[in-house]
């Protein structure tokens, strides 16, 4: 799902972006509600930022990633944690593009996700390549996704990957 985000560009740095695990749900632009082999996600777009609500029988998951005000997390490279009976896995990077590799990337992306029955992507208004993009799957009993956040002035590509899953016991 595409969608015109009718707000400000508000979040303009990719270094400004922060992680927070846990958070309660902040005002979206856009929201899109899904339900895949019985985990319920809801993707949240919060301008330039995203936030992902996962809720299955074993448990309740939020990933914010915006620029929070009052955070000291910065967008980290990498987190693995326990989240109730989940392992939980992030890891974060920015593509630093040319004008013109950047507008074909951004193109690129937009295609893929808007009309994927499981992808958000919101665009704002100024710049065509000025978005947010979400795309979700279920596999194997894992819920992954991941999100791209586009800084055209800055020809920085914010792109973030996650994986939650239940916690294997190993064997000793």
């Amino acid at each position: 799902m595409l969608r015109t985000l009718n707000t400000a560009y508000t979040d303009t740095r990719a270094a400004d972006l922060a992680w927070a695990l846990g958070r309660e749900p902040l005002p979206a632009l856009a929201v899109l509600d899904l339900e895949l082999a019985g985990a319920k996600l809801q993707l949240r777009l919060l301008g330039a930022s995203h936030q992902v609500l996962l809720e299955e029988a074993q448990g309740s998951c939020s990933e914010t990633v915006a620029c929070i005000p009052g955070s000291s997390t910065p967008l980290p490279l990498g987190v693995a944690e326990r989240v109730g009976e989940w392992e939980y896995e992030f890891a974060a990077r920015v593509e630093t593009l040319s004008q013109g590799s950047f507008a074909g990337r951004a193109q690129e992306l937009l295609a893929l996700v808007a009309d994927h029955p499981n992808g958000l992507a919101g665009t704002f208004p100024g710049d065509p390549h000025a978005f947010t993009a979400m795309l979700v799957q279920k596999h194997e009993g894992q819920v992954a996704w991941r999100t791209w956040h586009a800084y055209p002035q800055e020809g920085a590509l914010v792109v973030t990957r996650t994986r939650v899953g239940v916690r294997v016991p190993v064997a000793l």
